[in-house]
């Protein structure tokens, strides 16, 4: 099915509604922007110029200075101002991206298996029938929370800490999709475990940063971003194999093609890139040329998938084979960001770790699925594992799937702007900065 595309015709509420809810929610977010935002690729600069800019050196601020700030502060509490993603250039983001790195070295054997045990213990669990029906992202969920608790502390992830971290996880990417409203209470239960279990932590923790904020990087950075990133990284593959049979069964028969693998990963980071709009702020002027300047303090935000979009054939289609026509670092295609500007450090290990999850999954059981198959995928990836015998029906899950988009729309449009709202009466990273330097120092006024 193409991307996008909705089974069924007609005029009625199942057709219209999601869309016209989801523009209205982005005019909510432009708002939020404010006046000094700038959204690329435009006029100005097109696709071809897209990581020039991306990657000039004043392209740098993270949060102080911009309205969204305080949006996504809000949604990765508590401890935005540690989380890697979040801190300004200088010492502090230099200590901090040294242990991350520390955590997710290894030997790509050690990550692989490891990997792969995580998702074979999940799925011992899971299927206990014929026919299980999941949504993948749950599905993935405690398979990463215990795999990264294992890179953090080094032993097997008790069933109590896995809960913690799933039930945090979980809490942090439904607010963000606007699905739930945030639960402190929840986040605060992990917190608490976190600052019990530092001592134990395999690798030292950065120095720069309190005993307070080195807990708040461990849960930010292991157990929220990297446990719902790649939880969602998973389920887009997982449903695009689901509907692509010929694709999943190549796979399932040559599951050391490392490169067809590759090949696959690539369409599905190009086609439901992970973020959908990255914000920097100048720091400086910037100048393109004689007629593209833009002024330090500007908001530039970086629309990815638009800019995957551009540059290919039949671009809403999935197609593992383009990437043998070409290859994925001369294209319009930057799933963990550029080199020149602070890339995602899971750019090495992520494709390690998920190749291993794939391997155990195909392996184990068919994918099917009939549903819309969105790049913020609010749905959570409704799906059939099958491990014999005949595919039950699939329609059933297709008409489910278009109702619960009708509710669950509305229901996107009316959380996120509670929460738009909320995040601009508490003003986390406004306030922040108005008391602190972009190093985490105290403001003397």
């Amino acid at each position: 099915m193409r991307r996008g595309a909705r089974p069924g015709h007609g005029r009625g509420p199942v057709n219209w509604l999601p869309a016209r809810v989801v523009a209205l929610r982005a005019k909510v977010f432009e708002k939020l922007n404010g006046d000094n935002a700038i959204t690329f690729p435009n006029d100005q600069v097109g696709p071809d110029r897209f990581q020039e800019l991306y990657g000039h050196p004043a392209a740098n601020g993270r949060s102080r200075g911009a309205g969204l700030s305080d949006l996504f502060w809000y949604w990765l509490s508590p401890g935005p101002e540690v989380h890697q993603e979040h801190l300004e250039a200088g010492p502090r983001y230099d200590d901090v991206a040294r242990a991350t790195r520390s955590f997710l070295a290894g030997p790509a054997e050690s990550l692989s298996a490891t990997a792969g045990d995580c998702t074979s213990r999940v799925l011992d669990e899971v299927l206990t029938g014929r026919v299980t029906r999941v949504r993948l992202r749950d599905l993935m969920m405690p398979i990463w929370a215990e795999y990264f608790y294992e890179l953090v502390f080094g032993e097997p992830c008790p069933r109590a800490a896995r809960d913690l971290i799933v039930g945090h996880a979980t809490d942090v990417v439904n607010s963000l999709k606007c699905t739930g409203l945030r639960h402190p209470a929840r986040r605060a239960r992990l917190t608490r475990y976190l600052e019990q279990r530092l001592a134990d932590v395999r690798h030292p923790l950065p120095e720069t940063l309190s005993r307070t904020e080195q807990v708040h990087y461990l849960q930010g950075t292991y157990f929220n971003t990297a446990v719902v990133q790649t939880s969602e990284a998973m389920a887009h593959l997982l449903l695009a194999l689901a509907q692509h049979p010929e694709v999943a069964a190549r796979l399932a028969q040559n599951p050391d093609d490392d490169r067809y693998f590759a090949h696959v990963l690539d369409e599905t980071f190009r086609l439901y890139p992970l973020f959908g709009i990255a914000h920097r702020i100048t720091t400086a002027d910037i100048s393109l040329d004689e007629q593209t300047t833009f002024p330090a303090g500007s908001v530039l935000c970086f629309n990815y998938p638009v800019y995957h979009a551009t540059g290919y054939a039949n671009p809403d289609e999935f197609d593992p084979g383009r990437w043998e026509r070409s290859t994925a670092r001369h294209a319009h295609h930057i799933p963990f960001g550029i080199a020149a500007n602070r890339p995602c450090p899971a750019w090495r290990f992520s494709p390690i770790a998920m190749r291993a999850a794939t391997r155990v999954v195909l392996r184990r059981v068919t994918l099917h699925s009939s549903v819309t198959h969105t790049r913020s995928l609010p749905s959570r990836g409704p799906c059939l594992l099958v491990r014999d015998g005949p595919v039950p029906s699939l329609t059933p899950m297709r008409v489910r799937d278009r109702w619960e988009d009708v509710w669950r729309s509305v229901v996107q449009l009316v959380l996120g702007t509670a929460m738009v709202l909320h995040a601009r009466r508490l003003r986390l990273a406004g306030r922040y900065f108005d008391t602190h330097g972009p190093q985490g120092c105290p403001v003397r006024h």
